[in-house]
């Protein structure tokens, strides 16, 4: 389970997303209450969010182009330590009073853009830092690694907000991103095949939407989840905290979410130890458990029964979440990969803005309770959608003796080169 783990390059790739995740998980609790302590405004923090969620899509596709254009190990160092500089301006500027919705918002959409470089470089490097029987337990470790991560993240934000205030749990978050750079460092693996002619950025996006659209079982999840995901943020993110309040209280709302992050850890070993042939079909399927805490919060929104669906949901989307990078991994070119998961990632997240922003009027037209049962039967009509496609109920990992070995110079230096299989291609749990 843990063999990729003797590979030097994956063990500083791991370590440099677990780090990342920590100060992800330190950095909105740390921001927030900056925003609120300055102005008190929802409305500002929202603007702030907001700009940083924009860039972020708007840039992706770009950092799909440069992911598949220079080393990986390159763009990662580089992106993390333009993220150290803005996290910490943003901490400079509220530790001395000098902060104000403008700049806070400047470098938000910074931010953003340093972010959307990382995340498809970050994602097509796993394959490359281990042989190709491994990428499954390397996916799981790291997304367990990820999971940890977050985990010790929200609670240290949360210490350090209510011990030293909100500017100092910034400056931990730029510490993290120099860290995470430093780890990333020691990423070394081949870069992707190198182009003979040069081509422009427009041609390079046109390749990737050809990889992307070629195998149908790709874009199909993709479509899939661009439905499921809107559905679960309107429905868990605005409506959970509304029913919350009026039911369990918001300490047991959070009691809940801590229970969804924990099953994504228990979800993580397991995909560890999963072994089937075909693994997409059973990661589609346990996404229909997403569905598990949208009928708990419209039908019993008692502690017992949410606590029990947040366990549910968080088991099921790390299978989900293993399957997917697995297949993407054994089945994407190495040098289009990255920018197969830029339009993974924005096809799965696009739609995320109109369901917070619908889930309200839709409440206040035909109340929370059906509200939510529409949205859980969204969420399972997806799984349906995804599973009509034979492509995606057929799709087979690939077995060892398919694969071939990397190219590398062995365990001990962890210079494995691209462990993908020659086979045609594989979409990114996003909740």
């Amino acid at each position: 389970m843990f063999a990729p783990l003797r590979y030097a390059a994956f063990r500083y790739l791991a370590a440099g997303r677990l780090v990342n995740m920590l100060g992800n998980g330190i950095a909105p609790i740390a921001l927030a209450f900056a925003v609120l302590d300055l102005t008190g405004s929802v409305r500002d923090l929202g603007l702030v969010v907001g700009a940083r969620s924009l860039t972020n899509v708007l840039f992706l596709l770009f950092g799909g182009v440069v992911a598949d254009r220079l080393p990986r190990r390159v763009v990662l160092v580089g992106s993390n330590l333009l993220g150290a500089l803005t996290q910490a301006a943003v901490a400079a500027l509220v530790l001395t009073g000098t902060a104000s919705i403008p700049l806070l918002l400047a470098l938000g959409a910074a931010n953003g853009i340093v972010s959307a470089l990382a995340q498809p470089a970050s994602a097509a490097v796993t394959p490359q830092t281990v042989p190709a029987d491994l990428i499954q337990p390397a996916s799981a470790i790291v997304r367990l690694g990820m999971n940890a991560g977050m985990i010790g993240g929200a609670a240290l934000g949360g210490l350090l907000v209510a011990a030293v205030g909100p500017g100092w749990g910034l400056a931990i978050d730029a510490l993290t991103f120099a860290i995470a750079a430093a780890a990333f460092a020691g990423v070394r693996v081949a870069a992707p095949t190198a182009k003979s002619a040069r081509t422009s950025i427009v041609a390079d996006l046109r390749e990737g939407w050809v990889e992307f659209t070629a195998r149908t079982w790709v874009w199909v999840v993709v479509l899939g989840f661009m439905i499921l995901n809107a559905a679960l943020v309107g429905g868990v993110n605005v409506l959970g905290p509304a029913i919350a309040d009026g039911t369990i209280g918001r300490g047991a709302w959070g009691v809940v979410l801590a229970a969804q992050t924990a099953g994504m850890v228990v979800g993580a070993l397991v995909a560890l130890r999963i072994r089937v042939r075909r693994l997409l079909l059973l990661g589609v399927v346990c996404m229909s458990a997403e569905s598990f805490l949208l009928l708990g919060l419209a039908l019993v929104p008692s502690v017992v029964v949410l606590v029990a669906a947040g366990l549910a949901v968080g088991v099921a989307v790390e299978q989900f979440a293993v399957a997917w990078e697995t297949s993407i991994a054994q089945h994407i070119p190495a040098d289009r990969l990255a920018r197969v998961y830029s339009y993974d990632m924005v096809g799965s997240w696009v739609a995320i803005p109109v369901g917070q922003v619908a889930v309200g009027p839709a409440a206040v037209a035909i109340g929370n309770r059906n509200t939510l049962l529409i949205l859980a039967a969204l969420v399972v009509l997806s799984v349906l959608g995804m599973l009509t496609s034979r492509d995606v109920r057929r799709l087979e990992a690939v077995s060892p003796a398919r694969t071939a070995a990397p190219a590398a110079a062995g365990p001990a230096d962890g210079r494995s080169t691209d462990g993908r299989t020659t086979a045609p291609a594989g979409p990114v749990a996003h909740t």
